[in-house]
């Protein structure tokens, strides 16, 4: 019998878990545990982390999970990096379901940074008004340049004070549009956009806003991970699981 185990949080992994529970294929979808209130799944649901590389071999061997699909966040590298090791260790087809990365297009003012630090280390200068699209993960990290006025979009309300002196919070779930993007940048004067090279739809309201005020981007690449096949839609997943897609999925 087949038993899906998700590795997610994102809206492919939300996407999948559809697709399973309406062909009829066991699946849990697990989540890291970052949101307060995730999306209601159709699919059996865990919260929390497995324990490291260990822990994950130790639950798809107990729960009897005959498919691995990562489908977490681009810039989830540790936890991309268990699936990995942990599906060669337990014997299990593994498999990414990842967004493709965005791309500069014609009217894009974009600078690249490596990683968090980088990014950092490129505010350096005079204050400006960021608007700092990062989730509130890594926010604290940008203390280091304490000249500007940040602005701040999170899921959910902060559970501690955020350690940027002078910044605006919002607390807003998305999908975003890009009007409504464009009157944010408007209303609080960005004039730089700090965000990770996520990919997908959902998020790239942002961008587009930013191209159209002409706001430079300083755009963070993504993570390096280890070898891996991945796929990029639902069907695709489906095929590789052995599941026609002409089977209303």
């Amino acid at each position: 019998m087949t038993h899906v185990l998700i590795l997610g949080g994102t809206t492919e992994a939300s996407a999948l878990a559809a697709a399973l529970a309406e062909a009829g294929v066991e699946a849990t979808l697990s989540y890291a545990g970052r949101v307060a209130t995730p999306k209601p799944q159709p699919v059996a649901v865990r919260v929390g982390g497995f324990g490291g590389v260990a822990g994950l071999v130790a639950w798809l061997r107990a729960a009897k999970v005959t498919h691995l699909v990562d489908a977490t966040h681009p810039f989830a590298a540790q936890m991309s990096a268990h699936a990995v090791a942990a599906a060669m260790a337990a014997g299990v087809p593994h498999v990414a379901f990842t967004r493709p990365g965005w791309v500069a297009e014609a009217g894009d003012r974009w600078t690249r940074a490596a990683d968090i630090p980088a990014a950092v280390a490129a505010l350096t200068g005079a204050p400006r008004r960021v608007m700092l699209a990062l989730g509130r993960m890594h926010v604290d990290a940008f203390a280091a340049q304490p000249q500007h006025h940040y602005l701040l979009r999170f899921v959910d309300p902060p559970r501690a004070a955020v350690a940027l002196p002078a910044h605006d919070l919002i607390v807003d779930r998305g999908p975003f549009t890009v009007d409504g993007d464009i009157a944010l940048m408007r209303v609080h004067r960005s004039d730089v956009l700090v965000c990770k090279n996520a990919g997908g739809l959902g998020a790239q309201a942002k961008l587009v806003a930013a191209r159209t005020l002409g706001v430079p981007v300083l755009m963070i690449d993504r993570p390096p991970v280890p070898e891996r096949i991945e796929l990029r839609d639902v069907a695709a997943v489906l095929r590789w699981l052995g599941h026609a897609a002409d089977r209303g999925v």
